[in-house]
């Protein structure tokens, strides 16, 4: 058994590599960025089919653990460990990170201003999201690969210009904080969700009550691909709640099946 307490990103993704080459179960404890840290450890171990994974949640987050069923509740969340069955999901390579969900544009940037304040956690977030209010919209190249459009229609190959504020690219449903951002996202099909907000930042942060709980992306333009290269300039790009950087291209691909997760047996 081993323990990594408080540890760097590098040490935490070695640790994960190291005891997936001999360990059958792997249990993270932390939130959505440690999740990451030891999803791309497993994945560099080439033991994704292999390895299970259990996860108590104690970040601040959580969205990985809510769009799977696992309880809040850190007893809730132990025992299912014991109870639960493992499950196949399927993640996302974001230029090379492993993910359940990403997101390029502004609420990435809001990532790289609560960086900057002292407030930490939900408050620190909203703070930091008042820039959205300000905010350009990105013009940008999308090229998607084997997929389906938002009217049922299959494609071997789509490219669009989009100017939008955001685009989420998920396999799982939520950001933090229970944002329903992605109702259509399933860990389960072998697809890329992405939806594109083509919309302006003021009108973004007043309909954030229907996009907080979904309701609103269906009125997006959305796409199913397996996968995803995104062009533009000076784009910020997080995965997991962790900011990836600011570039000017990012491919993003399916990874169908790429690890078994306890998850609760009514999941």
């Amino acid at each position: 058994m081993k323990y990594d307490v408080l540890a760097k990103k590098e040490n935490t993704i070695e640790l994960a590599r190291e005891l997936s080459s001999r360990s059958e179960t792997i249990v993270v404890i932390g939130g959505d960025g440690t999740v990451a840290d030891v999803l791309q450890g497993i994945r560099e171990a080439q033991r994704g089919k292999d390895v299970f994974l259990g996860i108590v949640p104690l970040g601040s987050g959580n969205a990985f653990r809510k769009s799977l069923s696992i309880p809040k509740n850190v007893k809730k969340a132990i025992r299912v460990l014991y109870e639960g069955k493992a499950k196949d999901i399927g993640l996302m390579d974001v230029a090379g990170k492993i993910a359940g969900f990403a997101s390029i544009g502004a609420t990435a940037l809001v990532g790289v201003e609560r960086l900057k304040r002292d407030v930490h956690g939900f408050w620190g977030h909203v703070l930091a999201g008042r820039i959205i209010l300000g905010l350009p919209k990105w013009d940008v190249e999308v090229e998607l690969e084997d997929g389906v459009d938002d009217e049922g229609e299959a494609f071997a190959e789509k490219t669009l210009r989009v100017k939008m504020l955001d685009c989420v690219v998920a396999k799982s449903n939520y950001f933090g904080y229970s944002w329903r951002i992605a109702p259509l996202a399933s860990l389960e099909d072998d697809y890329l969700d992405i939806t594109f907000f083509e919309m302006s930042g003021l009108k973004y942060a007043l309909l954030l009550p229907l996009l907080y709980f979904g309701l609103y992306q269906r009125r997006q333009r959305h796409f199913k691909a397996r996968r995803m290269t995104l062009k533009g300039k000076n784009l910020p790009i997080q995965y997991h709640g962790e900011l990836l950087g600011i570039q000017d291209k990012v491919e993003v691909e399916v990874l169908p099946r790429a690890i078994k997760v306890i998850c609760p047996p009514e999941a």
